[in-house]
């Protein structure tokens, strides 16, 4: 089993590609803000074309997939996702791979 670690800015960006994708705009035009609270969970904050919208968990699951699989080249469907909270990195996630 392989482990990719993904950086909190890596996690937005695959947010601005997602997003940008759904949208028909482009990546740049997309702001995300990381959040987690201990009641919801992990979600995050996206501003398009002044509209802000929240996506929780499980979007940024599937952001993540479609990043896997545009931008890694990973079987999106074959890994196993965690975030992960941390004082000095911030949000970050772990991509467990199966070999």
């Amino acid at each position: 089993m392989a482990s990719l670690k993904i950086s909190e800015q890596q996690i937005i960006n695959a947010l601005c590609l997602y997003i940008a994708q759904k949208r028909q705009v482009q990546p740049q035009e997309v702001v995300v803000e990381l959040m987690y609270d201990d009641d919801y969970g992990y979600s995050a904050e996206v501003e398009v074309n002044n509209r802000q919208q929240i996506l929780i968990q499980a979007n940024m699951i599937e952001a993540l997939r479609f990043w896997l699989d545009t931008q890694q080249n990973i079987d999106p469907f074959s890994a196993r996702l965690r975030f992960e909270l941390h004082d000095e990195e911030g949000i970050i996630a772990f991509a467990t791979v199966g070999e």
